[in-house]
């Protein structure tokens, strides 16, 4: 095993790339591999430009929007970009029957009206380092799993405190290609970051579910925010004394536009991806995961659009939630779909004995590879019910009803935790509230459970659940727990929060309590175990095969799979043909939402100052030589969840569009890439300077940003 690590880092220094183009997610420190075909694409500019750690960079007017998302800095005065998905959460905290900024939008006139938004933190890439070889050193002499897996997390525990000793920064070390490489990452945090503008939702959210993962789409998905610092220009938290953060670098705005055939650049932190999985796990996921998880999302997305349809109030409290289920619910649809259409199983089994020949044919690679489909074939069985009642679990506890996540909070309390301070326990608990009604959960608490115990596999369902969840009453018994439990009381559970001995006491008598603990004990303690020992089983396979698909494919590199690191892609701005007869052009233009326009739709609601503007062609320099205002277009960069707000950028590194999603043939570019198909879609920055200009006039903004025709 060991020497296949090495054999492997071997072959990413090795061997000159040999992918297309538009496939891969490549490490920014290295991207001088990728410089020349990137030139011959049309890229004007060097690999320096793009990643230094000498002096400003491009990367350095990247950051890591609140965890999950990508933000760009535009301005010199620390104005930050991301998609109006990406903030949506602050604008939601923000809005209220009187200010409803999620449906009119926000501007702030000045710097004294932008709002703080408490635990939004954004974070730099400081400098990254390749550091395998430590992090395995002194595993060479060791057998057991376990043994070898402790004395890596020392190493990287020992890696990360030298790195941050006497260091501003933070650290933290990531593992690539299965665990075969490993690189330390220098960041920066900042802590103040202040909401400064989003559209209304009838332009950052339009065509809503309807139109996500799909294309053509016309959605302005673009908010403003902006980090602040101490005046020292350090990370600091919040206060009315911070001034606005000063960037190494920011990105100049091009309003000349884009054609078709033009290079573009994709700079973000995609999530996760699975490229190198076999067979079996895509099979997995088509036939089992998917569907599993796809069926509690509807359940749950029909409870809260009851609910959202009913009462204002609740649509913007649970506007966050709702956005966050129906957006992977779908996107697991496409993705089953696209793996079908591109025939992906069939061609990984084509790979796969190509593979197994390979390894066949020679003695050493027989014994350092030979059971790594033996291993497959037996484990993704045993693995697949496990598996099922894990997502079942997951789907309809842990990301169901709010109140799971409340009973965890209180378990904590009562049971001592020494760690906890009460006074962060409690702003916690007053933010949850401001997103919650105990009529919605219940009804999620109840029908979700009633489907877990109906659809969990027998072996893994305690007959006292059974029982519970009986046709007849168990609605209504469930029901009754809800509403006779302090976790949904407010009231008594913020006194509760004060006081923990009487909270001690109301939660020992508490039945909805002690459903959900026992619950959680039961399948955290007796089924998750099992299934944490089969998935660690298979990580190891899977490491391995990492390595023995790059001794295999020597020659071809390679790219590691997301991981929430900063990465580079990069393609053409080009349209695609989605099925026969089907020719998606490469850009949307207003004239589409003009024509999706239906009062009778929520997704479809256009603005009144909008429909002006567009029957007056009063569109300014933002129109392009046809006068036709451009509001999206796609390209063939290669990008995943995390990707969000990312800046897409030209040939000399200038902000042309800011990425927000893909289209729907192409959602199963995690598991399997379709160069025909797979297009990511951004929002033109001659839209976005249109709406912040023309549309919000807002045009003050404009002022501090560096435009370039």
């Amino acid at each position: 095993m060991k020497y296949a690590i090495y054999l492997l880092l071997g072959f990413l220094i090795g061997f000159a790339p040999a992918v297309l183009a538009r496939e891969g997610m490549f490490l920014p420190k290295l991207i001088a591999q990728r410089i020349n075909e990137m030139q011959t694409m049309g890229f004007a500019l060097e690999a320096g430009d793009i990643y230094n750690e000498e002096q400003a960079s491009m990367k350095d007017a990247i950051v890591q929007f609140g965890g999950g998302c990508t933000g760009e800095l535009i301005s010199p005065e620390g104005l930050l970009l991301t998609n109006h998905h990406c903030g949506y959460r602050q604008i939601q905290r923000h809005s209220s029957i009187d200010d409803n900024y999620l449906r009119d939008g926000f501007w702030a006139r000045n710097r004294g009206e932008e709002l703080p938004n408490p635990g939004l933190t954004v974070t730099f890439l400081i400098r990254m380092e390749e550091v395998t070889d430590r992090v395995l050193e002194g595993t060479d002499s060791l057998v057991v799993a376990s043994e070898i897996e402790y004395k890596k997390q020392s190493n990287i525990f020992r890696l990360v405190a030298e790195a941050e000793k006497d260091s501003p920064y933070e650290a933290d070390v990531k593992a690539f290609y299965e665990g075969n490489q490993y690189y330390l990452l220098v960041t920066e945090t900042f802590r103040d970051v202040r909401l400064v503008g989003a559209p209304p939702s009838s332009i950052g959210k339009f065509g809503g579910d309807t139109d996500n993962w799909m294309w053509p789409r016309h959605t302005g998905d673009f908010s403003l925010f902006r980090i602040y610092a101490g005046k020292d220009n350090q990370p600091a938290d919040y206060s009315p004394d911070n001034v606005p953060y000063r960037p190494r670098h920011y990105f100049p705005i091009k309003t000349s536009g884009i054609n078709e055939g033009d290079f573009t650049m994709v700079f973000g932190f995609p999530g996760r991806t699975d490229q190198y999985l076999p067979s079996h796990a895509l099979r997995q996921i088509v036939e089992q995961d998917n569907p599993v998880k796809i069926a509690v999302r509807d359940l749950k997305i029909r409870i809260l659009q009851t609910a959202m349809s009913a009462d204002e109030e609740i649509r913007i409290r649970y506007a966050a939630k709702y956005a966050s289920t129906s957006n992977a619910w779908k996107k697991w649809k496409g993705e089953r779909l696209g793996l079908e259409r591109l025939g992906a199983i069939p061609h990984k089994e084509n790979e796969e004995q190509i593979f197994r020949d390979w390894v066949q044919s020679d003695s050493l690679r027989t014994l350092r590879y030979g059971n790594i489909f033996p291993a497959f074939d037996q484990l993704y069985p045993k693995i697949a019910p496990y598996q099922k009642a894990f997502d079942l679990y997951t789907e309809a506890c842990t990301r169901g009803a709010d109140v799971f996540r409340m009973a965890t909070w209180v378990h904590s309390l009562v049971a001592g935790d020494e760690s906890l301070n009460k006074e962060e326990w409690l702003v916690k608990a007053t933010e949850y509230f401001r997103d919650y009604s105990p009529e919605v959960d219940r009804d999620l608490f109840v029908q979700l459970v009633v489907h877990l115990a109906r659809n969990m596999p027998e072996t893994f369902l305690p007959e006292w659940l059974r029982k519970a969840t009986l046709p007849g009453s168990s609605e209504q018994r469930l029901a009754r727990m809800f509403e006779r439990s302090v976790l949904a009381d407010q009231n008594e559970l913020m006194n509760g929060l004060k006081e923990t001995n009487r909270l001690v006491k109301k939660v020992e008598r508490d039945p909805l309590f002690r459903f959900v603990e026992t619950l959680h004990n039961y399948y955290h303690d007796s089924v998750f175990p099992v299934y944490y020992v089969l998935a660690d089983s298979l990580d190891r396979i899977q490491q391995n095969y990492m390595s023995a698909q790059y001794e295999q494919k020597k020659g071809r590199e390679l790219y590691p799979d997301a991981n929430f690191t900063l990465r580079v892609s990069y393609g053409k701005v080009e349209g695609y043909r989605p099925r026969d007869g089907v020719v998606y052009r490469h850009y949307t233009t207003l004239e589409g939402i003009m024509e999706k326009e239906d009062p009778a739709v929520s997704d479809y609601l256009v603005p009144e100052t909008l429909k002006r503007l567009y029957q007056e062609k009063d569109y300014s320099t933002y129109a392009t030589q046809s006068s036709d205002l451009p509001v999206c277009f796609i390209a063939s960069n290669h990008t995943t969840g995390g990707n969000s707000g990312s800046p897409v950028l030209d040939s000399r590194g200038n902000l042309i569009g800011i990425n927000f999603d893909r289209c729907w043939e192409g959602t199963m570019s995690d598991l399997a890439y379709d160069p025909n198909q797979c297009r990511n879609i951004a929002l033109d920055v001659r839209y976005l300077l249109f709406v912040i200009d023309k549309y919000a006039g807002a045009g003050y903004l404009l002022d501090e940003m560096k435009i370039i025709e």
